[in-house]
């Protein structure tokens, strides 16, 4: 029989950049490990932070990204209009809308079921972001 988990998940605050927090998710969210089979949405509760998943072991990787986005969303872009909370709100809008907002990925045998090189990231588009607030839910069949 399938059953529901709900939780907050709490993230420590990060620079701007890409970060890998598949650790910091799964410390949180213990509850992985009881999970047989089943789907982890996770939701971060923010318009100017997003999620995705991708390279987990070379970390210029992320660093790439960063710049890459820089690039393609500049800040100070003569027709934004939306400048009152700074330079990098309204890219980070426009980069977390391009990114998402969400992730549904796989529970097998307790563990998330990412490939070899894959984990979570936090994309943190703000320059003073603060912590991010995620939401996870899980839908599964749990060890009794």
């Amino acid at each position: 029989m399938s059953q529901w988990h709900q939780q907050n998940i709490k993230l420590r605050p990060k620079p701007r950049g890409f970060h890998l927090v598949t650790s910091e998710v799964l410390e949180q969210l213990t509850i992985v490990r009881h999970c047989q089979i089943g789907l982890l949405h996770l939701f971060i509760q923010h318009t100017s932070a997003s999620l995705t998943v991708n390279e987990n072991a070379d970390p210029t990787v992320r660093e790439d990204f960063e710049r890459h986005f820089n690039q393609m969303v500049p800040e100070n872009a003569p027709y934004y209009e939306h400048t009152y909370e700074g330079a990098d709100d309204m890219p980070a809008h426009l980069k977390a809308s391009i990114l998402g907002t969400s992730l549904s990925l796989p529970i097998s045998n307790g563990r998330l079921a990412l490939g070899t090189w894959q984990g979570i990231y936090l994309c943190e588009h703000r320059n003073q972001g603060g912590s991010r607030r995620l939401l996870a839910t899980i839908q599964g069949q749990f060890q009794a």
